[in-house]
């Protein structure tokens, strides 16, 4: 079934693909938008959890919410790009594993197990950020991927009185690598970073 993918697929992905600063003034349409929902929402999750929520921030109104929660550092490069993801976690999660996970009960594992659906939630729905991040790459869009905002604010702003918070936001767009794209930073090698035992 599964076929080692081209060259330059894997450069798209991984090897060239890097976190952009910048963006050029195009539109990224509604229906790519939920096309990369569709492809990214079929990484695994641990009990099929699912626990990312995505805001796509496009509208000035939108924007006009998420702007007083930047860093300065982070400010303007947000709000210039066309889309913002706020990757976010609903911490209630396991209300729909009746649905999601149907061979077990898996909510019953969860309830009243507070740090069970801390861990559950904040790996899994991280881990749909990287999906997310890996999906926009394979449709041609780049990446700004970024921490550097008031949490709490943007929380506030986006998911009042529901049980879903922010983790981290991914500008999204076609990069315009003629500005603030710097020189790639070293990666650590396979000894540093991995052993087989």
């Amino acid at each position: 079934m599964s076929e080692v993918l081209s060259e330059s697929a894997l450069d798209q992905l991984f090897r060239t693909a890097r976190t952009f600063n910048a963006f050029l003034p195009r539109e990224v349409d509604d229906t790519l938008l939920q096309r990369l929902y569709e492809l990214a929402k079929f990484g695994p999750t641990s009990a099929n959890s699912q626990p990312a929520r995505l805001v796509f921030v496009k509208s000035p109104e939108a924007k006009a919410k998420l702007g007083p929660h930047l860093s300065e550092g982070n400010r303007a490069k947000t709000l210039a790009a066309p889309v913002t993801a706020i990757v976010a976690i609903d911490y209630a999660f396991y209300e729909n594993l009746p649905r999601m996970f149907p061979h077990t009960d898996a909510r019953s594992w969860f309830v009243g197990n507070q740090a069970l659906i801390d861990g559950t939630a904040f790996r899994n729905g991280t881990l749909q950020g990287a999906y997310l991040i890996l999906a926009a790459r394979a449709l041609g869009l780049d990446c700004g991927p970024m921490s550097g905002f008031d949490n709490a604010g943007v929380d506030a702003a986006f998911f009042a009185g529901t049980t879903v918070k922010s983790n981290f936001l991914v500008n999204l767009g076609y990069g315009d690598a003629s500005r603030d794209l710097y020189p790639r930073n070293p990666r650590l090698s396979f000894d540093e970073a991995c052993k087989i035992v």
